[in-house]
């Protein structure tokens, strides 16, 4: 059941190891469908338009009637308020129709359409007063100073009128919350928090009393606004978060993140059916967590030197790491949809259960990657496919050399760019963006007025000599590294024995079938019927256009013909045809005893497999049938022994045949050095006649 190449001894024939390898693929591709089936499931086209539908509604809608400024370009405190009390408190409660006719009590149905769930939160993080240092020719004029925010400058005391969770700081475990990357810097999950309300008019209420009590000061420097809607149409949650930062320079950095995510997995028949390829995957990676153990303990540390093992190994074990986390999310949903159940006014904690689902779909996404790309461990077998894997292992140690020598002269450029233009261009404010920016210029999407404008004398050189040194050097000198092993690998591989392939071995599968279910004709029936209609003598050209009518190849009909024409002369004598017909009956024999030992039982000792039984298996087509018969353990019958008989005496008229060709070719080649020593010989007496003359 676990039989893969690995468990197989490396004395077995070429055949069987292929019949492993397709074995072992078939079941990888049900695999692979498995796991497509459960990531599309997972995804719609309309979670991106949920997302989209969302994040319109409150990040492009203007503060006021006569204010085109939006959430995206907030840049004061003012307009942070002009925000809440306006488009972000309309977004959030539509409590009556179009026709000013009221909605359901106690409910807000965003586009009429999206449950807001719970409350929606405020949050904010502070950082304490002389958190940072001021010159002391300064001090006199600079009073206060509020550093950026660390978790070491953070302020934890209570401010205002001191009560309520607005004013009270909160630790993180109390909130359940966790940390956050903004634009700035990365926030704790902890701070000053106030629920809002399930109506308009009570939430315009707090945000008043935030405002007119200095919520936000100058310490403040982060607020998180979030939210939670379901749309039960498309069963699918959106938790979002709006965050606006005060950084230490002043003014407003805004960000903000959508995450549409289905946390109700079964609902409709197609979850259903999604939640069947969930067990099947399961049985699958069972399934291949006994085979890896099976294959590590037959070959110990060995079993990792191979880049296709350890792919193997990764994708199992990611593979068990997301069974674990659809389990834990499944259970978690349980638990915070039946506290919000229970507790309206509540603002419930999604942050957390959308983090795990979005980890989540990056480990599926990570898996399937792996997945396909581990189809090339299959189609390596074929010659061609083969020829971009010899390709890059061949090439490895140039590409390593080449590499070192690119990202010198590349990060070089790059700590120049970001030192030069990192204060006035954006694409360079910081180094790490330095480098993403260089890969832009390199695939041709670059700005060269923003460099031209930032520095006219060095943004020019720098642009000029980074393109000429990156795209028309060392890209050249990439592919030509490329191409020149392609070229390699390519002449290598013409000159290589071929050997039975994938697809050998599937079409010789198809022709037995056809052969034993009488629907194909044999070449032994072929090839006597082709004697049969040419009577007496037969030539080459004739017994060629027969049988490449019937689907023989030229090299088929070759071997045949020169097996039997001793003479050369491209035809075949009385005698020579008539040995052709008796070899073709032996033949024929052969196959109806292959048949009709189909049904005896193949208990007892087999004889092993060896590479030119694989070869002769390959050469079925024209003649020669090599399957091995299993016998008893007391030895083989009669008519096995003459059939291995008869084989070993083909073999022998086959050798002496070629035998006599060598010879053939060598006294041609001995004549042709005779008559070239006799021409020089000539050519020499001429020259010395001129020479005396």
């Amino acid at each position: 059941l676990w039989g893969t190449e690995l468990m197989e001894d490396s004395d077995s024939s070429r055949e069987r190891y292929l019949r492993n390898v397709l074995r072992e693929m078939l079941t990888y591709i049900a695999f692979l469908i498995t796991i497509c089936i459960l990531t599309y499931g997972m995804v719609s086209a309309n979670m991106y338009y949920y997302t989209k539908v969302m994040s319109q509604l409150f990040l492009d809608t203007p503060l006021s009637a006569g204010d085109p400024s939006t959430f995206r370009s907030l840049s004061t405190m003012e307009d942070f308020w002009k925000f809440t009390e306006g488009p972000f408190l309309n977004g959030m409660y539509w409590e009556v129709w179009y026709n000013n006719k009221n909605l359901p009590e106690n409910q807000s149905l965003i586009y009429y359409e999206n449950l807001l769930l719970g409350v929606p939160r405020l949050r904010q993080v502070k950082v304490r007063n002389e958190s940072c240092s001021v010159h002391e020719d300064l001090r006199d004029e600079v009073q206060d100073c509020y550093n950026m925010y660390t978790p070491t400058n953070e302020d934890t005391t209570s401010f205002g009128p001191k009560n309520g969770t607005a004013w009270v700081y909160a630790t993180e475990s109390e909130m359940n919350g966790s940390s956050y990357w903004g634009q700035v810097s990365k926030y704790g999950g902890g701070g000053y928090y106030q629920d809002l309300s399930r109506t308009k008019e009570e939430s315009a209420i707090h945000l008043q009393f935030l405002k007119d009590h200095l919520w936000l000061d100058r310490g403040t420097r982060a607020v998180f606004l979030d939210f939670s809607v379901y749309n039960g149409n498309i069963n699918l949650f959106c938790i979002a978060r709006l965050l606006v930062e005060f950084p230490a320079t002043g003014g407003v950095v805004t960000s903000w993140q959508f995450q549409t995510v289905r946390l109700i997995r079964y609902v409709s028949s197609w979850d259903y059916f999604v939640g069947m390829c969930e067990v099947t995957f399961c049985l699958f990676i069972l399934y291949y967590v006994v085979e890896e153990v099976l294959e590590i303990r037959i070959h110990r540390l060995h079993y990792f030197k191979s880049l296709w093992n350890c792919l193997d190994v990764l994708i199992v074990t990611l593979s068990v790491v997301a069974i674990i986390m659809n389990i834990t999310r499944t259970a978690m949903v349980g638990n915070l949809l039946k506290g919000l159940l229970e507790n309206h006014t509540a603002h419930p904690s999604f942050e957390p259960l959308a983090n795990l689902q979005v980890q989540f779909n990056n480990v599926a996404a990570v898996i399937v990657f792996f997945s396909w790309v581990k189809l090339f461990k299959f189609i390596n077998f074929n010659k061609t496919m083969s020829q971009l894997s010899s390709t890059m292992s061949r090439c490895a140690k140039d590409l390593v050399g080449f590499a070192i020598m690119f990202f010198i002269i590349f990060l070089a450029y790059a700590q120049l760019a970001y030192l030069v233009f990192g204060t006035q261009v954006n694409d360079f404010s910081t180094f790490q963006a330095s480098i993403f920016t260089q890969f832009r210029i390199i695939l041709g999407d670059f700005e060269f007025s923003e460099i031209e404008e930032a520095n006219p004398v060095l943004g020019p050189i720098y642009f000029t000599t980074f393109v000429f040194f990156i795209f028309f050097i060392l890209m050249n000198m990439f592919l030509a590294i490329i191409n020149d092993t392609y070229s390699e690998v390519k002449a290598d591989m013409s000159q290589q024995r071929s050997e039975m392939e994938m697809t050998d071995l599937i079409k010789k599968g198809c022709n037995k079938a056809l052969m034993k279910l009488r629907l194909k004709k044999t070449a032994v029936d072929d090839i006597s019927d082709s004697l049969r209609q040419a009577g007496g003598k037969l030539n080459f050209d004739e017994l060629r256009q027969d049988l490449k009518g019937k689907g023989h190849t030229d090299a088929e009909i070759q071997a045949i013909f020169a097996k039997y024409d001793h003479d050369g002369d491209q035809e075949l004598t009385e005698h020579e045809h008539q040995q052709m017909r008796d070899d073709l009956e032996k033949e024929r024999e052969d196959l109806d005893l292959e048949r009709n030992s189909l049904t005896r039982p193949s208990s007892g000792r087999s004889f092993p497999r060896t590479q030119d039984d694989s070869e002769e298996d390959d050469d079925e087509d024209s003649g020669h049938s090599s399957r091995r018969r299993g016998s008893s353990s007391g030895g083989v019958s009669y008519e096995e022994f003459q059939v291995l008989v008869r084989r070993v005496d083909r073999m022998e008229h086959s050798i002496g045949s070629i035998v006599s060709k060598i010879d053939a070719v060598i006294v041609k080649l001995e004549a042709m050095e005779r008559a070239k020593l006799k021409r020089r010989d000539v050519l020499g007496r001429l020259l010395d006649g001129v020479m005396e003359v």
